[in-house]
């Protein structure tokens, strides 16, 4: 599980980058780099992590369900996720 801090930083990253999208687009569109390297760094997107919704965990994400591989084997075989289960043939 990751440190609270950690997935705090990362939600006020996903803040800050929907703030700043609009201005940040035009400003790629004009040209105007000098100003674009005036806004705050984290305002980029490429600065974004994907994380596990429940746990923090970086690695190992699902995209299709917004959480980590681990989170989801367990949830999978708890049948917490709807359409899925564990196969055998």
């Amino acid at each position: 599980m990751a440190k609270e801090g950690v997935k705090a930083r990362e939600v006020k990253r996903q803040k800050m980058v929907a703030k700043y999208a609009e201005k940040r687009a035009a400003l790629k569109a004009a040209g105007d780099f000098a100003a674009l390297d005036k806004l705050p760094k984290n305002s980029s997107a490429v600065r974004l992590h994907n994380r596990c919704k429940l746990t923090g965990r970086p690695r190992g994400y699902m995209r299709t369900f917004g959480i980590s591989r681990v989170t989801f084997r367990e949830m999978a075989l708890e049948g917490k996720i709807p359409g899925v289960r564990k196969a055998s043939w």
